[in-house]
């Protein structure tokens, strides 16, 4: 083993030991509830899981999506809505970084992905999942790259229905990777200037539905804090197996953190050999109180392929091959 090899374990390794410690101070902080439990197959508060049945009072007709409404559109007619009012167009993704456009490439880190899904789903049949956020500590780490390809590899599923958000409002970048339009977007809605599903975008893959973050905005903070991402959220979800949110680098702003509020995981993206251990182990910290279901190594070297990639679910470490993002 080379000196690169050691230290790359040893680096994973105690970002290993520093999700065990941040997910044990969570579970001896946690305060038993009295009274019953939410019901198998939904979330806390009611929220469906996919392919459960929707709870006694819930069906809704379906409208359009206004900013602070509380409806809950009946999933199969929020469904119809959508479709007809997001036609697919054709979007023109960059082939460097969108791995799965042509229906399932063979590329480097294709399979690494699917891995990826599997490791979700395996979660899923655990415990409610369906909202996830994908970060990093620093800018630049392939957060974004993780995020579209995470969205497209579930989308290869059969019937598996994915909202794709770029919530990095202060740099979005993730219509660029699709070729789609940025604008509307998030932006837009969160300030209330849209309603309905015109800010939501459809391209050639089916089940993939697009968010992008919208005109720029000098006040993303105070947008994404207003409490319309969790009202979309909470409108939308019935309809989606998966909804994926790109946020900020969890170090230099507190964005991600506020989207992790209205998330059920986080997944932590920290590029191989660049990102300094403390600060991996910060952003690790920053979500200590919200679901870590992973940390995610990127950009790892074509060489150490099958041997390098690593992907932490909680305590549990699995090598896997990396990709560039």
């Amino acid at each position: 083993m080379n000196g690169w090899d050691c230290k790359r374990k040893d680096f994973m390794s105690r970002i290993h030991d520093a999700l065990k410690r941040a997910e044990q101070e969570r579970t001896d902080s946690a305060i038993p509830t009295s009274g019953a439990e939410a019901s198998e197959g939904t979330h806390e508060g009611g929220e469906h899981l996919a392919g459960s049945q929707p709870a006694l009072g819930t069906e809704r007709l379906a409208m359009p999506l206004r900013p602070g409404s509380e409806e809950v559109p009946d999933s199969s007619a929020l469904l119809k809505t959508l479709t007809e009012r997001c036609p697919q167009s054709s979007w023109k993704p960059d082939p460097k970084t969108v791995l799965f456009w042509n229906g399932g490439s063979h590329a480097l880190g294709t399979e690494e992905f699917r891995t990826l899904r599997s490791h979700l789903n395996l979660i899923r049949d655990r415990q409610p999942l369906k909202k996830v956020l994908v970060t990093s500590p620093l800018p630049r780490e392939g957060k974004t790259f993780v995020a579209v390809n995470l969205a497209q590899v579930i989308v290869q599923q059969r019937e598996r229905r994915v909202l794709l958000i770029d919530a990095d409002l202060r740099r979005s970048q993730m219509h660029l990777m699709l070729g789609a339009p940025l604008e509307p977007g998030l932006s837009d809605y969160l300030r209330g200037d849209v309603d309905g599903f015109s800010f939501v975008k459809r391209g050639q893959l089916e089940n993939l539905f697009f968010i992008p973050g919208g005109r720029h905005v000098s006040n993303a903070s105070e947008l994404l804090g207003n409490g319309r991402l969790n009202q979309l959220l909470h409108q939308v979800a019935p309809v989606f197996d998966w909804i994926i949110l790109d946020s900020p680098p969890a170090i230099p702003v507190s964005d991600s953190r506020m989207i992790a509020d209205v998330c059920d995981g986080v997944l932590v993206v920290i590029q191989a050999g660049t990102t300094p251990f403390d600060l991996a182990q910060k952003a690790c910290q920053e979500f200590r109180d919200r679901r870590i279901l992973g940390v995610v190594l990127n950009r790892v070297e074509a060489r150490l392929t099958y041997n390098s990639y690593y992907y932490y679910e909680k305590g549990k470490g699995t090598k896997r091959n990396g990709e560039k993002g």
